[in-house]
């Protein structure tokens, strides 16, 4: 989460008054994160999530994104419903970005997962993964291939000679012919951003599966390789081989991944820590310093890219 469009509380109530939430007693902005921004919306009626929609946030994809979350929320998931406000819509426009209120769920996200919650983030990925499966509707993935490339060219046009070298170390992964997922494997909504951050706990157990903005539709294992390349390493980009086996495990003993997945995962690890590398690198290359959020140091996820090909060459 992040505030990159400032929003005044006179700004706002018209827009939440057609959510029947009554009068708004604060709006306080949220700081962490770096692609949408969100306030802590406090109402009569409750507390809620206002959410503005960023350039990076495609608006065409926002139905997939806010139906699967409410979908999953459906099927047992502790997911956040978006609120339909007085015509039936759940995406209208405020400050003129596009924006949407969702329930506010309670908990807090785990700085240092200990195995067993590893383990938990792991089983609730596989939940979505099989809810997932009853969703009806596809989105292609907003950073794919095509994307990723896109993304290597604008930040070569503007990178140090440092920052020239990790581009050149990203190269053989950007093309689609070395990172393209294998379109034999299993394939549905993913939620492509599964970080620590997005799971809120209380006590050992996940209470909020948070940020579906940019789920799509793409390979089940590209999402799990996301997840553990998040998960599994530490601050520096090392990896944490017992967080790695924990988390898998908990995905495994709700869906068990096929052989064909298992020998997949290294190749997608790469391209998962591609993807990040090079939207954390754009972000540090074209930021808005009017923007209350501090880009996120590319080079510690790049160093995942080292650990997965490495393994994906010995496969």
């Amino acid at each position: 989460m992040a505030v990159f469009t400032p929003v005044e509380e006179a700004d706002a109530e018209p827009f939440i008054r057609r959510f029947g939430l009554g009068p708004v007693r604060a709006l306080t902005p949220i700081a962490e994160g770096v692609e949408n921004t969100n306030y802590r919306l406090d109402t009569d009626q409750g507390r809620f999530v206002l959410t503005l929609f960023e350039g990076r946030t495609d608006e065409a994809a926002l139905p997939f994104c806010l139906g699967l979350t409410a979908h999953a929320a459906g099927a047992g998931l502790p997911c956040a419903r978006p609120l339909r406000d007085s015509s039936g819509e759940v995406v209208g426009r405020l400050n003129d970005r596009p924006a949407a209120i969702l329930e506010w769920l309670p908990g807090a996200w785990k700085r240092t997962p200990s195995l067993a919650d590893q383990a938990a983030a792991g089983a609730l990925l596989a939940r979505l993964h099989i809810a997932g499966a009853g969703f009806p509707v596809t989105c292609p993935n907003p950073v794919g291939s095509d994307a990723r490339r896109a993304l290597f060219d604008r930040c070569q046009s503007r990178a140090s000679s440092d920052d020239q070298r990790l581009l050149r170390r990203m190269a053989p992964w950007v093309d689609e012919r070395a990172s393209g997922p294998a379109v034999t494997l299993p394939v549905g909504p993913i939620h492509a951003d599964y970080f620590p951050d997005n799971i809120l706990f209380e006590g050992d157990a996940p209470s909020g599966l948070i940020d579906f903005y940019f789920a799509c539709t793409d390979v089940l294992a590209y999402d799990l390789a996301i997840a553990l390349s998040a998960w599994g390493f530490d601050a520096e980009g090392a990896a944490l081989p017992g967080a790695i086996a924990a988390f898998q495990s908990g995905y495994e003993s709700v869906r068990p991944l096929s052989p064909a997945e298992r020998a997949a995962l290294p190749g997608l690890g790469a391209v998962a820590a591609v993807r990040f590398t090079l939207t954390r690198l754009h972000d540090r290359l074209f930021h808005d310093p009017a923007a209350l959020v501090t880009p996120k140091d590319p080079a510690p996820f790049l160093r995942r890219l080292d650990w997965w090909a490495g393994r994906a060459l010995a496969a």
